[in-house]
Protein backbone atom coordinates (compact mmCIF):
# COMPACT_ATOMS: atom_id res chain seq x y z
CA UNK A 1 0.00 0.00 0.00
CA UNK A 2 1.55 3.44 -0.94
CA UNK A 3 2.07 5.83 1.68
CA UNK A 4 0.82 9.53 1.27
CA UNK A 5 2.90 12.19 2.46
CA UNK A 6 1.11 15.23 3.57
CA UNK A 7 4.03 18.22 1.48
CA UNK A 8 4.68 21.28 3.83
CA UNK A 9 2.77 23.79 2.80
CA UNK A 10 4.29 26.49 0.40
CA UNK A 11 4.42 29.63 2.56
CA UNK A 12 5.96 27.56 5.15
CA UNK A 13 9.46 27.65 3.13
CA UNK A 14 9.98 31.33 4.34
CA UNK A 15 11.48 31.95 7.17
CA UNK A 16 10.25 35.23 7.59
CA UNK A 17 6.86 34.32 6.90
CA UNK A 18 6.35 31.04 9.57
CA UNK A 19 7.71 33.97 12.47
CA UNK A 20 5.45 36.34 11.22
CA UNK A 21 2.78 33.67 11.18
CA UNK A 22 3.33 32.03 14.64
CA UNK A 23 3.35 35.42 16.07
CA UNK A 24 -0.16 36.28 14.77
CA UNK A 25 -1.36 32.67 16.44
CA UNK A 26 0.06 33.99 19.44
CA UNK A 27 -1.29 37.42 19.61
CA UNK A 28 -4.87 36.14 17.95
CA UNK A 29 -4.95 34.01 20.84
CA UNK A 30 -4.57 36.49 23.51
CA UNK A 31 -7.03 39.02 21.32
CA UNK A 32 -9.93 36.42 21.24
CA UNK A 33 -9.46 35.68 25.07
CA UNK A 34 -9.67 39.13 25.78
CA UNK A 35 -12.46 39.58 23.43
CA UNK A 36 -14.92 36.99 24.72
CA UNK A 37 -14.22 37.49 28.30
CA UNK A 38 -14.82 41.32 27.49
CA UNK A 39 -18.65 39.91 26.11
CA UNK A 40 -18.84 37.91 29.58
CA UNK A 41 -17.96 40.67 31.57
CA UNK A 42 -19.97 43.13 29.96
CA UNK A 43 -22.73 41.05 30.68
CA UNK A 44 -21.71 40.39 34.74
CA UNK A 45 -22.08 44.18 34.69
CA UNK A 46 -25.58 44.63 32.61
CA UNK A 47 -28.67 42.63 31.96
CA UNK A 48 -29.10 44.93 28.64
CA UNK A 49 -28.39 42.66 25.35
CA UNK A 50 -28.47 46.22 23.88
CA UNK A 51 -25.51 47.33 26.12
CA UNK A 52 -23.62 44.81 25.65
CA UNK A 53 -23.67 44.46 21.61
CA UNK A 54 -23.74 48.14 21.52
CA UNK A 55 -19.69 47.54 22.45
CA UNK A 56 -19.39 46.33 18.45
CA UNK A 57 -20.31 50.17 17.84
CA UNK A 58 -17.18 51.26 19.67
CA UNK A 59 -14.90 49.02 17.82
CA UNK A 60 -16.65 49.82 14.16
CA UNK A 61 -16.60 53.62 14.73
CA UNK A 62 -12.55 54.24 14.74
CA UNK A 63 -12.23 51.99 11.70
CA UNK A 64 -14.64 53.66 9.85
CA UNK A 65 -13.08 56.81 10.42
CA UNK A 66 -9.34 56.08 10.35
CA UNK A 67 -9.64 53.15 7.94
CA UNK A 68 -8.99 54.78 5.00
CA UNK A 69 -6.22 56.97 6.28
CA UNK A 70 -4.51 53.90 7.78
CA UNK A 71 -4.47 52.11 4.76
CA UNK A 72 -2.98 55.15 2.69
CA UNK A 73 -0.01 55.64 5.77
CA UNK A 74 0.28 51.10 4.61
CA UNK A 75 1.23 52.54 1.58
CA UNK A 76 3.22 55.93 2.30
CA UNK A 77 5.63 54.35 4.79
CA UNK A 78 7.54 51.39 6.12
CA UNK A 79 4.30 48.46 7.27
CA UNK A 80 6.57 46.60 9.42
CA UNK A 81 6.83 49.92 11.36
CA UNK A 82 3.45 51.08 11.29
CA UNK A 83 2.32 47.41 12.74
CA UNK A 84 5.02 47.90 15.79
CA UNK A 85 3.48 51.65 17.03
CA UNK A 86 0.12 50.11 16.25
CA UNK A 87 0.71 47.02 18.36
CA UNK A 88 2.31 49.02 21.32
CA UNK A 89 -0.66 51.12 21.31
CA UNK A 90 -2.72 48.17 21.81
CA UNK A 91 -0.71 46.70 24.15
CA UNK A 92 -0.95 49.51 26.47
CA UNK A 93 -4.78 49.53 26.18
CA UNK A 94 -5.08 45.86 27.44
CA UNK A 95 -2.76 46.79 30.32
CA UNK A 96 -5.09 49.32 31.62
CA UNK A 97 -8.34 47.30 31.19
CA UNK A 98 -6.41 44.79 33.08
CA UNK A 99 -5.75 47.11 36.28
CA UNK A 100 -9.03 48.53 36.31
CA UNK A 101 -10.32 45.69 36.50
CA UNK A 102 -8.07 44.14 39.03
CA UNK A 103 -8.38 46.91 41.56
CA UNK A 104 -12.56 46.80 40.83
CA UNK A 105 -12.57 50.40 39.25
CA UNK A 106 -14.10 49.34 35.48
CA UNK A 107 -16.77 50.57 34.32
CA UNK A 108 -18.99 50.39 31.39
CA UNK A 109 -17.81 53.92 29.98
CA UNK A 110 -14.41 52.73 30.54
CA UNK A 111 -14.62 49.50 28.41
CA UNK A 112 -16.31 51.29 25.70
CA UNK A 113 -13.79 53.81 25.79
CA UNK A 114 -10.53 51.71 25.99
CA UNK A 115 -12.32 49.25 23.11
CA UNK A 116 -12.49 52.77 20.84
CA UNK A 117 -9.04 53.63 21.65
CA UNK A 118 -7.61 49.84 20.70
CA UNK A 119 -9.65 49.51 17.47
CA UNK A 120 -8.00 53.24 16.61
CA UNK A 121 -4.91 51.42 16.59
CA UNK A 122 -6.32 47.92 14.88
CA UNK A 123 -7.21 50.87 11.56
CA UNK A 124 -3.50 51.34 11.18
CA UNK A 125 -2.46 47.40 12.12
CA UNK A 126 -4.67 46.00 9.93
CA UNK A 127 -4.08 47.64 6.23
CA UNK A 128 -0.61 47.34 7.40
CA UNK A 129 -0.38 43.51 8.14
CA UNK A 130 -2.45 42.34 5.08
CA UNK A 131 -0.16 44.26 2.99
CA UNK A 132 2.75 42.91 4.57
CA UNK A 133 1.91 39.45 3.71
CA UNK A 134 2.52 39.83 -0.04
CA UNK A 135 6.39 41.15 0.85
CA UNK A 136 7.22 38.08 2.68
CA UNK A 137 6.03 35.29 0.41
CA UNK A 138 6.35 35.28 -3.78
CA UNK A 139 3.35 35.72 -5.21
CA UNK A 140 2.54 32.07 -6.59
CA UNK A 141 2.47 31.08 -2.69
CA UNK A 142 -0.22 33.65 -1.90
CA UNK A 143 -3.03 31.54 -1.74
CA UNK A 144 -0.71 29.22 0.41
CA UNK A 145 -0.01 32.28 2.97
CA UNK A 146 -3.22 33.48 3.19
CA UNK A 147 -4.90 29.94 4.00
CA UNK A 148 -2.22 29.30 6.68
CA UNK A 149 -2.96 33.02 7.83
CA UNK A 150 -6.71 31.81 8.22
CA UNK A 151 -5.51 29.00 10.08
CA UNK A 152 -3.31 30.95 12.49
CA UNK A 153 -6.28 33.42 12.95
CA UNK A 154 -8.49 30.12 13.93
CA UNK A 155 -6.17 28.38 16.16
CA UNK A 156 -5.71 31.56 18.04
CA UNK A 157 -9.04 31.84 18.11
CA UNK A 158 -10.10 28.30 19.44
CA UNK A 159 -7.36 28.41 22.60
CA UNK A 160 -8.21 32.14 23.56
CA UNK A 161 -12.25 31.62 23.98
CA UNK A 162 -11.29 28.50 25.58
CA UNK A 163 -8.74 30.11 27.57
CA UNK A 164 -11.14 32.22 28.40
CA UNK A 165 -13.45 30.60 30.73
CA UNK A 166 -10.81 28.86 32.31
CA UNK A 167 -9.04 31.84 33.41
CA UNK A 168 -12.46 33.82 34.28
CA UNK A 169 -12.86 30.64 36.75
CA UNK A 170 -9.12 30.28 38.22
CA UNK A 171 -7.66 33.61 38.14
CA UNK A 172 -10.36 36.33 37.41
CA UNK A 173 -11.46 38.31 35.01
CA UNK A 174 -8.46 40.86 35.17
CA UNK A 175 -5.90 38.63 34.02
CA UNK A 176 -7.51 37.59 30.71
CA UNK A 177 -6.40 41.44 29.48
CA UNK A 178 -3.23 41.05 31.25
CA UNK A 179 -2.42 38.23 29.05
CA UNK A 180 -3.81 39.38 25.82
CA UNK A 181 -1.53 42.41 26.71
CA UNK A 182 1.39 39.94 26.65
CA UNK A 183 0.67 38.50 23.88
CA UNK A 184 0.67 41.40 21.56
CA UNK A 185 4.92 40.69 22.65
CA UNK A 186 5.10 38.44 20.26
CA UNK A 187 4.23 40.06 17.22
CA UNK A 188 6.78 42.75 18.02
CA UNK A 189 9.76 40.21 18.44
CA UNK A 190 8.81 39.02 14.89
CA UNK A 191 8.63 42.65 13.45
CA UNK A 192 12.13 43.15 15.09
CA UNK A 193 13.24 39.28 13.86
CA UNK A 194 12.15 39.78 10.27
CA UNK A 195 13.74 43.03 9.74
CA UNK A 196 13.15 45.62 6.69
CA UNK A 197 11.32 43.99 3.89
CA UNK A 198 10.67 44.81 -0.05
CA UNK A 199 8.15 47.06 -0.31
CA UNK A 200 6.91 49.02 -3.30
CA UNK A 201 6.19 52.47 -2.88
CA UNK A 202 4.65 55.01 -5.25
CA UNK A 203 6.86 57.99 -5.12
CA UNK A 204 3.50 60.22 -6.30
CA UNK A 205 1.86 59.16 -3.78
CA UNK A 206 4.67 59.77 -0.83
CA UNK A 207 5.31 62.66 -1.81
CA UNK A 208 1.58 63.74 -1.99
CA UNK A 209 1.35 62.56 1.60
CA UNK A 210 -1.92 62.11 3.29
CA UNK A 211 -4.41 64.17 1.11
CA UNK A 212 -7.51 63.07 -0.60
CA UNK A 213 -6.27 62.70 -3.82
CA UNK A 214 -4.73 59.18 -3.05
CA UNK A 215 -7.67 57.98 -0.58
CA UNK A 216 -9.88 58.63 -3.56
CA UNK A 217 -7.53 56.71 -5.77
CA UNK A 218 -8.02 53.77 -3.66
CA UNK A 219 -11.53 53.75 -3.70
CA UNK A 220 -11.59 54.68 -7.10
CA UNK A 221 -9.18 51.13 -8.10
CA UNK A 222 -11.98 49.55 -6.07
CA UNK A 223 -14.92 50.27 -7.73
CA UNK A 224 -13.47 49.60 -11.40
CA UNK A 225 -12.85 45.92 -10.10
CA UNK A 226 -16.50 44.38 -9.59
CA UNK A 227 -14.67 41.25 -8.68
CA UNK A 228 -13.08 43.34 -5.36
CA UNK A 229 -16.21 44.99 -4.91
CA UNK A 230 -18.45 42.01 -5.08
CA UNK A 231 -16.63 40.30 -2.64
CA UNK A 232 -16.58 42.98 0.04
CA UNK A 233 -20.49 43.34 -0.46
CA UNK A 234 -20.46 40.08 0.23
CA UNK A 235 -18.70 40.02 2.95
CA UNK A 236 -20.37 42.98 4.87
CA UNK A 237 -23.87 42.09 4.14
CA UNK A 238 -23.31 38.17 5.28
CA UNK A 239 -21.61 39.19 8.42
CA UNK A 240 -23.76 42.12 9.66
CA UNK A 241 -26.99 39.52 9.13
CA UNK A 242 -25.26 36.42 10.78
CA UNK A 243 -23.40 38.18 13.64
CA UNK A 244 -24.68 37.63 17.11
CA UNK A 245 -21.34 36.73 19.01
CA UNK A 246 -22.22 39.06 22.09
CA UNK A 247 -25.26 37.37 21.83
CA UNK A 248 -23.30 34.09 22.72
CA UNK A 249 -23.12 34.87 26.81
CA UNK A 250 -27.34 34.97 26.69
CA UNK A 251 -27.74 32.36 24.58
CA UNK A 252 -25.06 30.18 27.24
CA UNK A 253 -26.73 31.08 30.26
CA UNK A 254 -30.46 31.30 29.26
CA UNK A 255 -30.98 29.15 26.50
CA UNK A 256 -28.34 26.31 27.24
CA UNK A 257 -28.42 26.96 31.10
CA UNK A 258 -24.59 26.02 30.85
CA UNK A 259 -21.89 28.38 32.99
CA UNK A 260 -18.34 30.30 31.66
CA UNK A 261 -16.49 26.77 31.13
CA UNK A 262 -19.16 25.76 28.84
CA UNK A 263 -18.79 29.51 27.13
CA UNK A 264 -15.08 29.00 26.32
CA UNK A 265 -16.18 25.91 24.48
CA UNK A 266 -18.88 27.51 22.27
CA UNK A 267 -16.91 30.60 21.79
CA UNK A 268 -13.74 28.05 20.49
CA UNK A 269 -16.20 25.99 18.35
CA UNK A 270 -16.20 28.30 15.29
CA UNK A 271 -12.94 28.87 15.25
CA UNK A 272 -12.01 25.07 15.62
CA UNK A 273 -14.33 24.19 12.80
CA UNK A 274 -12.10 26.62 10.74
CA UNK A 275 -8.37 24.74 11.70
CA UNK A 276 -9.64 21.89 9.73
CA UNK A 277 -10.32 24.17 6.32
CA UNK A 278 -7.42 26.00 6.83
CA UNK A 279 -5.37 23.07 6.89
CA UNK A 280 -6.39 21.53 4.02
CA UNK A 281 -6.58 24.93 1.91
CA UNK A 282 -3.17 25.20 2.76
CA UNK A 283 -2.05 22.55 1.01
CA UNK A 284 -3.56 24.04 -2.24
CA UNK A 285 -1.19 25.66 -5.33
CA UNK A 286 -4.62 26.48 -7.08
CA UNK A 287 -8.02 26.97 -6.09
CA UNK A 288 -10.61 26.45 -8.69
CA UNK A 289 -14.25 27.98 -9.13
CA UNK A 290 -13.34 30.49 -6.55
CA UNK A 291 -16.40 32.21 -7.35
CA UNK A 292 -19.06 29.85 -6.71
CA UNK A 293 -17.36 28.41 -4.11
CA UNK A 294 -17.16 31.62 -2.31
CA UNK A 295 -21.00 31.96 -2.56
CA UNK A 296 -21.98 28.40 -1.47
CA UNK A 297 -19.52 28.43 1.55
CA UNK A 298 -21.55 31.78 2.49
CA UNK A 299 -24.97 30.03 2.02
CA UNK A 300 -23.57 26.89 4.25
CA UNK A 301 -22.91 29.44 6.74
CA UNK A 302 -26.20 31.39 7.33
CA UNK A 303 -27.92 27.61 7.01
CA UNK A 304 -25.90 26.88 10.20
CA UNK A 305 -26.61 30.29 11.57
CA UNK A 306 -30.02 29.10 11.51
CA UNK A 307 -29.98 25.65 13.14
CA UNK A 308 -27.95 27.25 16.01
CA UNK A 309 -30.47 29.76 16.61
CA UNK A 310 -33.09 26.92 16.53
CA UNK A 311 -31.18 24.46 18.58
CA UNK A 312 -32.17 24.34 22.37
CA UNK A 313 -29.64 21.45 22.93
CA UNK A 314 -25.74 22.17 24.00
CA UNK A 315 -23.78 19.55 21.62
CA UNK A 316 -25.82 20.18 18.75
CA UNK A 317 -25.10 24.18 19.24
CA UNK A 318 -21.62 23.17 19.26
CA UNK A 319 -21.69 21.48 16.15
CA UNK A 320 -23.63 23.98 14.95
CA UNK A 321 -20.75 26.82 15.74
CA UNK A 322 -17.90 24.38 14.28
CA UNK A 323 -19.96 24.63 10.45
CA UNK A 324 -20.42 28.04 11.06
CA UNK A 325 -16.58 28.45 11.45
CA UNK A 326 -15.61 25.92 8.03
CA UNK A 327 -17.51 27.80 5.80
CA UNK A 328 -16.77 31.37 7.11
CA UNK A 329 -12.80 30.12 6.76
CA UNK A 330 -13.45 29.06 3.37
CA UNK A 331 -14.93 32.41 2.37
CA UNK A 332 -12.29 34.20 4.10
CA UNK A 333 -9.45 32.22 2.27
CA UNK A 334 -11.22 32.97 -0.82
CA UNK A 335 -11.82 36.80 -0.29
CA UNK A 336 -8.29 37.62 0.49
CA UNK A 337 -6.84 35.21 -1.99
CA UNK A 338 -9.15 36.98 -4.90
CA UNK A 339 -8.15 40.58 -3.50
CA UNK A 340 -5.05 40.30 -3.00
CA UNK A 341 -3.74 38.78 -6.22
CA UNK A 342 -5.37 41.60 -8.69
CA UNK A 343 -4.48 44.47 -6.83
CA UNK A 344 -1.18 46.16 -6.93
CA UNK A 345 1.45 46.46 -4.05
CA UNK A 346 1.44 50.22 -4.31
CA UNK A 347 -2.23 49.78 -3.80
CA UNK A 348 -2.68 47.14 -1.41
CA UNK A 349 -3.09 49.36 1.42
CA UNK A 350 -5.53 51.11 0.45
CA UNK A 351 -7.36 48.11 -0.97
CA UNK A 352 -7.45 46.88 2.38
CA UNK A 353 -8.54 49.48 4.28
CA UNK A 354 -11.06 49.74 2.29
CA UNK A 355 -12.14 46.07 2.46
CA UNK A 356 -11.32 46.69 6.60
CA UNK A 357 -14.86 49.28 6.83
CA UNK A 358 -16.65 46.12 5.06
CA UNK A 359 -14.95 43.11 7.26
CA UNK A 360 -15.67 45.33 10.11
CA UNK A 361 -18.56 47.11 9.41
CA UNK A 362 -20.71 44.02 9.21
CA UNK A 363 -20.15 42.31 11.94
CA UNK A 364 -20.23 45.58 14.74
CA UNK A 365 -23.15 46.98 13.04
CA UNK A 366 -25.01 43.62 12.69
CA UNK A 367 -24.04 43.13 16.33
CA UNK A 368 -25.97 45.79 17.48
CA UNK A 369 -28.93 44.25 15.07
CA UNK A 370 -28.81 41.29 16.58
CA UNK A 371 -28.88 42.91 19.77
CA UNK A 372 -31.73 45.34 19.09
CA UNK A 373 -33.92 41.98 17.57
CA UNK A 374 -32.83 40.42 20.40
CA UNK A 375 -34.40 43.44 22.68
CA UNK A 376 -37.62 42.99 20.53
CA UNK A 377 -38.25 39.59 19.56
CA UNK A 378 -35.93 37.39 21.78
CA UNK A 379 -32.54 36.01 21.33
CA UNK A 380 -32.96 32.88 19.45
CA UNK A 381 -35.21 34.93 16.84
CA UNK A 382 -32.27 37.55 16.36
CA UNK A 383 -29.88 34.63 15.59
CA UNK A 384 -32.37 32.43 12.92
CA UNK A 385 -33.46 35.95 11.33
CA UNK A 386 -30.06 36.66 10.54
CA UNK A 387 -29.37 33.72 9.02
CA UNK A 388 -32.34 33.77 6.63
CA UNK A 389 -30.95 37.32 5.58
CA UNK A 390 -27.29 35.80 5.13
CA UNK A 391 -28.90 33.35 2.44
CA UNK A 392 -31.38 36.49 0.96
CA UNK A 393 -28.05 38.64 0.74
CA UNK A 394 -25.74 35.44 -1.01
CA UNK A 395 -29.15 35.14 -3.66
CA UNK A 396 -28.94 38.93 -4.35
CA UNK A 397 -25.69 39.53 -4.96
CA UNK A 398 -25.46 36.31 -7.18
CA UNK A 399 -27.68 37.92 -9.88
CA UNK A 400 -26.44 41.51 -9.14
CA UNK A 401 -22.98 40.84 -10.05
CA UNK A 402 -22.76 37.31 -11.97
CA UNK A 403 -19.06 37.64 -12.40
CA UNK A 404 -18.78 36.87 -9.05
CA UNK A 405 -19.88 33.11 -9.08
CA UNK A 406 -18.44 32.83 -12.90
CA UNK A 407 -14.93 33.80 -11.29
CA UNK A 408 -12.14 30.94 -11.72
CA UNK A 409 -9.00 32.89 -9.98
CA UNK A 410 -7.37 30.68 -12.83
CA UNK A 411 -6.28 33.81 -14.78
CA UNK A 412 -5.98 36.69 -12.05
CA UNK A 413 -3.36 39.12 -12.72
CA UNK A 414 -2.41 42.58 -10.80
CA UNK A 415 -3.88 45.83 -13.03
Amino acid sequence: MQKQNISIPPAFKHRRFVIFWLSMMISTAGSQMQLWALFWHLRTLSDQPIVVSGIGLARFLPILILSLIGGLVADMFNRRKVMFASQIVMTLVSAIFGLLTCFDMIQIWHMYILTAIQAAALAFDMPARQALMPNLVPREDLPSAFSLQSMAFNIGSVVGPGLSGIVIALLGQSWTYFIDAISFGAVIISLLIIGNVNQEINPIVRRQGLNLDAIKEGVAFIRAQPIILSSMILDFFATFFSSANTLLPFITRDILKVGAVEYGWLSAAQPFGAVGVGLFFSQKAKIRKQGSLLLWSVVAFGIATIVFGLSRNFWLSLLALAIIGGSDAISTILRNTIRQMVTPDAMRGRMVSVNQIFFMGGPQLGEIEAGMVAQALGTPMAVITGGLGCILAVLWIGRKWPALPAYSGEDAQPV
